[in-house]
């Protein structure tokens, strides 16, 4: 499949990118899509929520009433959770939420929502570019000029690239990875992909092992 290659400015250069069908034009698989963003969305959770159980409560350890002739239910314990500042039952406690998905659903994931971008006609190729220092206003010129700056944009390069990555890094909108830190959720949650020359050999080579 071949697709035009731009300038950062926009304009095609009149040459022409070759993109893989086998990852660009494949019939996505949803089941593996939905298993890939599960476990990156899990894997966002910290797990430290914490609450503290009976045991756990510093506090009198004083019998506070009599057993009998009360009137109501005994109590033994400040501590008891039916009192207010006593302990929780089964709250809480930290634990791991990650989760295990097959290195091969993975890959088909990722060829998935690629395809899916690619029929929605939302992948750019962009020639590599650099900058010579950090700058948010060069960073936002090629939005406009790409007409991608009112959307959710994706930048994959192929190589880590500081200067790049620090001019996007304040605009809310756009994120830039290298073609190893691409995942599924991110794809997806991009309106644009913009992929960089320079990165699609190495996500071919990683998403068809």
């Amino acid at each position: 499949m071949k697709v035009a290659v731009l300038d950062i400015k926009g304009k095609d250069t009149g040459r022409k990118a070759d993109l893989s069908d086998a990852v660009y034009k494949i019939e996505p698989n949803n089941h593996a899509i939905y298993l890939d963003v599960k476990q990156y969305l899990a894997h966002q959770r910290q797990g430290t929520h914490k609450s503290k159980e009976r045991a756990e409560i510093v506090g009198s350890t004083r019998k506070i009433k009599k057993q009998k002739g009360t009137g109501t239910a005994r109590a033994g314990s400040i501590k008891s959770p039916v009192f207010r500042g006593g302990g929780r039952i089964f709250g809480p406690q930290p634990r791991d939420y990650g989760q295990k998905v097959n290195k091969n659903v993975k890959r088909l994931a990722r060829k998935s929502a690629l395809s899916i971008k690619q029929q929605e006609k939302a992948i750019l190729v962009v020639e590599d570019f650099q900058f010579e220092q950090p700058k948010t206003k060069d960073f936002v010129d090629i939005l406009k000029s790409l007409g991608i700056e009112n959307k959710k944009s994706l930048f994959v390069l192929g190589d880590t690239n500081n200067n790049v990555y620090l001019s996007s890094r304040n605009l809310e909108g756009s994120e830039v990875v290298t073609n190893t830190e691409l995942s599924t959720y991110k794809i997806l949650n991009a309106n644009n992909i913009v992929l960089l020359e320079g990165a699609l050999e190495g996500i071919e080579s990683n998403l068809n092992k």
